[in-house]
């Protein structure tokens, strides 16, 4: 027999049980630490200096994974698509100002606001295609259910 006991302060971590928001932050946290192991790796150690391009493209190819990760997990649910997305860019636009605050030259190669939009614009249109695709299905289906019924 299963007993659920409510322990103190678990109230406050209720909102983890929806999958949208619980993925968003997950995917937020990940891209961001992997933001911030790149850029100490890239100014602090110098010796990999000479590989830069191959850690650039690495530590990229690991952002676009794990960037991809909601919109994969949500394509069928535009909704849960869009808000996890969101959450995710969220909280990666928001370590990447702290980080600004820090590294003095991130905020010349891109700004916050920009970092935000680009990615809550790529986001979107994912959302965007992944409804149209879902209108399209349920419109076929609707179809199809409607031809078997017409009897000629």
């Amino acid at each position: 027999m299963f007993v659920r006991t409510n322990l103190p302060g678990s109230r406050r971590l209720q909102f983890l049980h929806n999958a949208a928001i619980r993925t968003g932050v997950y995917t937020g946290v990940c891209l961001s630490l992997v933001f911030v192991a790149w850029l100490v790796i890239a100014n602090h150690v110098p010796f990999l200096e000479r590989f830069a391009l191959e850690r650039n493209l690495a530590a990229a190819a690991v952002l676009g994974f794990l960037a991809a990760v909601p919109v994969l997990r949500f394509l069928r649910y535009p909704g849960n698509l869009l808000a996890s997305s969101i959450i995710a860019w969220l909280i990666f636009s928001v370590v990447y100002r702290v980080l600004c605050l820090i590294y003095h030259g991130l905020t010349n190669w891109h700004s916050t606001f920009r970092i935000f939009m680009e990615g809550t614009v790529v986001y979107l249109i994912f959302t965007t295609l992944a409804w149209i695709v879902s209108i399209i299905r349920r419109a076929r289906e609707e179809d199809i259910s409607h031809s078997k019924h017409h009897a000629s």
